[in-house]
């Protein structure tokens, strides 16, 4: 992922804390740590670069996330925004209680698809 902190001569560093697989078709992407302010800008940008026409089925497993703020909200929902609108989708995997608050509370468990498991995202039917 491409941090926005830059290292001391200008270049991007790369935050570890993403790490990504394709499995059956759909792009797996691990999340660790909060999500919120200080990581979207760089999220935004490795998930541009993630989600194409021919790879826009989209999986966040969010099993490792501690928390989310309202920036991150709306990353998830620009984030699914931009699979749909290039045939895709975007399916949250493994929410976290404090994560599913946030979303329940914020009305989002009811626009996004969340799935208890990775592997029940991934095999589960697309939404009619």
């Amino acid at each position: 992922m491409i941090d926005t902190a830059t290292d001391r001569i200008g270049s991007p560093v790369c935050d570890p804390a993403l790490a990504t697989r394709t499995e059956r078709g759909s792009i797996i992407a691990v999340l660790t740590g909060a999500l919120d302010i200080t990581r979207v800008p760089g999220l935004r940008e490795q998930f541009l670069h993630l989600l194409r026409p021919a790879s826009s089925r989209l999986v966040m497993d969010l099993s490792l996330v501690s928390h989310v703020d309202a920036d991150g909200l709306a990353f998830l929902v620009g984030t699914g925004r931009r699979a749909r609108l290039l045939g895709g989708s975007l399916r949250l995997a493994a929410v976290t209680p404090a994560v599913g608050a946030a979303l329940r509370v914020a009305g989002l468990d009811r626009l996004l698809e969340v799935f208890p498991t990775v592997q029940s995202a991934v095999s589960s039917p697309a939404r009619a």
